[in-house]
């Protein structure tokens, strides 16, 4: 390869053969031509597909100023291979088409250099790959973009001389804009790839929650469970439980981990796996509230904390032991409405603490809600809140059930800038 070709300096002063006669350089230099231009640089800048701009770039330079071949050149950010993206004119290389840089044409040569070759007279340029039989002179500008070429735009024209100084310059201004245009498209394209990669995980944490979830409700005599789950947005920090505990015994859980999306789904995840394999250890919650909440101290980041509920139900006795960790306080629904009065810890992972335990008797026809923030502190367009009245006025009406009180915080706090995942379990005594 040679390394001594004069700069491009040097090869503009080659005296030009009739550049002032040239139907090109007449019409390019017109106004007409100019306001093509223009329009040519401000359509390449409005477009943010990739494919769509190199397109329209290579087409509406061959439109402009009549030239027989244009093409674009892209860096492999990959290898030290400039690879064809765009190109009209040519019959040699088509697109995916492969140069090394620095070692072949003078589209190598400029990618590795960062600076325009011009070669008035392409049979006499050491550098000159043949492409076009009757292709006489050959621009080639590099495009870059904080200092570093991304690409080559190479123009090629039939007749020699076939480009002044100021043609030069107009093609240099065009490249600088057609490089940002390629960088705009492709943060643009890098970004919907990973809008596009987060959603499919998203989708996917999602299916995988509702697995959690969506699965045989324990048959318990005397006994109806009824469960909603509605999360703010694909995944969620709120998560219910039934777990046959055996002899005639149920745990019951509810619980909201603080934050939300998926670094809460996560904390989810690990603290309903350490809550299962320790329930059966023990039937009395409080104890078990306890076991967790020092390995969630152990492994909770810091500020992270979960609110619970855990109550264990004895079918045979129809007693239910609640312990609360720092959780709302159940609804108990028998003819009328009443929230139970009972000593709660702190929420779990924030530190030492005793749960004490509540227990009561569920006789037939009696009912009771466990549920989270999401519903009494659900907003609407105004910033108020459902709030206990409304959650006890739900529960008053004959029909009253969990999916029609989700239902109802939905209408409530539609339109509303405030929205929490929403979850509730209810326990019918029969």
């Amino acid at each position: 390869m040679a390394t001594n070709s004069p700069p491009i300096e040097a090869i503009r002063k080659i005296p030009p053969h009739v550049h002032s006669s040239s139907p090109f350089v007449q019409a390019l230099m017109s106004a007409k031509a100019m306001m093509k231009f223009q329009r040519a640089s401000q359509l390449i800048t409005s477009s943010l597909d990739l494919e769509m701009l190199l397109e329209r770039v290579v087409n509406d330079i061959a439109d402009s100023i009549g030239c027989v071949e244009v093409s674009v050149w892209l860096r492999d950010p990959n290898g030290e291979e400039m690879v064809l993206n765009g190109v009209r004119g040519c019959t040699t290389y088509r697109k995916g088409s492969r140069l090394k840089i620095g070692e072949r044409g003078m589209v190598g040569h400029v990618a590795a250099t960062g600076v325009t070759r011009y070669a008035p007279d392409v049979t006499i340029d050491s550098y000159y790959l043949a492409c076009e039989l009757d292709t006489r002179s050959e621009l080639t500008v590099p495009l870059m973009t904080c200092g570093e070429v991304i690409g080559v735009l190479c123009v090629d024209h039939q007749q020699a001389n076939a480009f002044s100084d100021d043609e030069v310059l107009v093609l240099e201004a065009l490249a600088g804009h057609i490089a940002v245009a390629i960088e705009n498209a492709r943060l643009f394209r890098n970004e919907r790839l990973e809008r596009e990669q987060m959603k499919r995980e998203a989708a996917e944490a999602r299916a995988v929650q509702q697995a959690l979830f969506v699965k045989a409700v324990p048959l318990v005599c005397g006994f109806a469970f009824e469960t909603a789950w509605n999360p703010a947005g694909s995944v969620a920090g709120d998560w219910f439980d039934l777990i046959d505990l055996g002899n005639e015994l149920t745990g019951i859980v509810l619980a909201d981990v603080s934050g939300k999306g998926m670094p809460a789904a996560l904390l989810m995840s690990s603290t309903r796996a350490i809550l299962r394999s320790l329930a059966k250890l023990d039937p009395s919650p409080g104890r078990t509230l306890m076991q967790l909440n020092q390995m969630l101290m152990e492994d909770f980041p810091t500020g992270k904390f979960v609110t619970m509920i855990y109550a264990v139900l004895d079918a045979q006795s129809r007693e239910i032991t609640i312990a609360s960790a720092g959780h709302l306080r159940p609804l108990l629904i028998n003819g009328e409405c009443s929230f139970l009065d009972i000593d709660t810890g702190m929420p779990l992972g924030l530190g030492s603490t005793s749960y004490p335990e509540y227990k009561l008797t569920l006789h037939p026809g009696t009912q009771l809600l466990f549920y989270t923030d999401g519903i009494t502190e659900a907003m609407n367009h105004v910033d108020e809140e459902y709030g206990a009245a409304r959650l006890v006025q739900h529960f008053l009406q004959p029909s009253a059930c969990v999916e029609g009180l989700i239902e109802e915080v939905q209408r409530f706090s539609h339109k509303s800038n405030h929205t929490d995942d929403a979850t509730a379990v209810l326990i019918r005594s029969r």
